[in-house]
């Protein structure tokens, strides 16, 4: 079976985001679950800070060991968040000799890093990005804000990237679009009649902007939410954010949602491990989010990895309205609003028949968003003078079981 070396983004250096590292992880479980040896690649940065950095390592250390990947894990140093054009020379828990060996006999280097060196690219034989930020990546790369070093193979999981018509370039790339990926079997069925609010966990405030010649516009949650922010006003559902706050401005903000009937949490206080986001978001009712603007912008039918959490545990989701899809319903286990009168109106519509919609979301994750047969189809596109060409492995073609109730997750 396949050798594959999955390079993630940031998740070392940010050791308080449990849900950061569950968008890597599904995609680890579904190339585990089709047989593939799996690596994980990650580069390091130092800011010279010895005692926060040796304590995030120690973090990141215990969970690759949970997640069986502790003699799995490479890890790179570097000073500068613009990558060097060389491959690396120091490596944190490997020497480097036997981190290039890996390299060298690895399949396929599965790249989520649009920065990466283009010398540690070159160390692979077969490379292949993957765009989870569709309608941005096009964007930054189209006004030269971001280099991307040439892949062999390019992944979206936007919908509407490079199609006729669409709002998002193409770069000149052949973008060959997939789902985002959730493993169903860590991610299980959680039926709750009893849970109680909407939740999400959501980052806040943030230095994001978009420029785009006289156009200029902020694009962080924060704006986004505060779009909705008379929502509880509309409906007699609870609704909760878990919310990254830092600044002494978040903190006026949050009292001012809390006076509007919103529920504040701090995203430390239940999502700072992998362990605590997953019973979060399990013991939620289910899913209330919305998203950045450049989504409206760009019209990329975007849905997050975070709602796909939601969506397999059983949970329905009442989610922004991105733009068209082929696979995102609107009235069945996930609905997409536009105003706050739609998201009030689609709460009620749940509550009404919750089970039904509790099954449904999960029969769509199951059938779009499934890890094992996402990283087979990836496979497929990458390896195409494999076995594994033209077309899925015939275990992750299998249909996923009809969801069962199960008692609530453990507190």
């Amino acid at each position: 079976m396949p050798t594959v070396v999955i390079a993630p983004f940031n998740v070392a250096t940010f050791p308080e985001g449990g849900g950061h590292l569950w968008v890597y992880l599904q995609y680890v479980f579904g190339l585990r679950q089709l047989g593939c040896e799996v690596y994980w690649l990650e580069a390091f940065r130092s800011k010279g800070r010895a005692e926060r950095e040796a304590a995030a390592l120690a973090t990141f250390r215990e969970r690759m060991q949970q997640h069986g990947l502790g003699g799995n894990c490479i890890l790179y140093l570097t000073h500068s968040k613009d990558p060097s054009p060389e491959a690396p020379r120091e490596y944190l828990n490997v020497k480097r000799d036997e981190a290039e060996a890996i390299f060298e006999r690895a399949d396929l280097l599965l790249n989520f890093h649009y920065g990466i060196s283009p010398g540690l690219l070159a160390r692979f034989r077969r490379t292949a990005l993957v765009d989870i930020d569709p309608g941005l990546l096009q964007f930054w790369i189209s006004r030269g804000q971001v280099r991307v070093p040439r892949h062999d193979v390019y992944f979206t999981t936007g919908e509407s990237v490079g199609a006729l018509g669409s709002k998002i370039p193409d770069c000149g790339l052949n973008w060959i679009h997939i789902h985002p990926a959730v493993c169903l079997e860590h991610w299980p069925f959680r039926f709750d009649p009893s849970a109680e609010a909407f939740t999400t966990v959501s980052a806040w405030d943030a230095s994001d902007w978009i420029v785009d010649g006289a156009e200029a516009y902020e694009n962080t949650k924060r704006v986004a939410f505060l779009e909705f922010a008379d929502l509880p006003g509309l409906t007699r559902q609870p609704l909760e954010l878990a919310l990254f706050l830092r600044q002494e401005r978040d903190l006026i903000e949050k009292q001012d949602l809390e006076r509007r009937g919103w529920r504040i949490r701090h995203s430390r206080d239940v999502a700072a491990s992998p362990e605590l986001y997953q019973a979060y978001l399990q013991q939620s009712r289910g899913e209330f989010s919305c998203a950045k603007r450049s989504c409206m912008k760009f019209q990329n039918g975007w849905v997050s990895d975070r709602t796909l959490c939601y969506l397999a545990s059983g949970k329905p989701a009442v989610v922004q309205d991105t733009g068209p899809s082929a696979v995102l319903p609107n009235g069945e286990g996930m609905f997409r609003f536009t105003t706050a009168e739609q998201a009030a109106q689609a709460f009620e519509t749940i509550n009404a028949d919750y089970e039904r919609h509790c099954r449904a979301a999960r029969r769509l994750a199951e059938t779009h968003f499934d890890a094992k047969q996402i990283t087979a189809n990836i496979l497929s596109h990458a390896l195409k003078d494999t076995e594994w060409a033209g077309a899925r492995s015939e275990s992750a073609s299998q249909p996923s079981p009809t969801p069962t109730l199960a008692s609530p997750a453990p507190d």
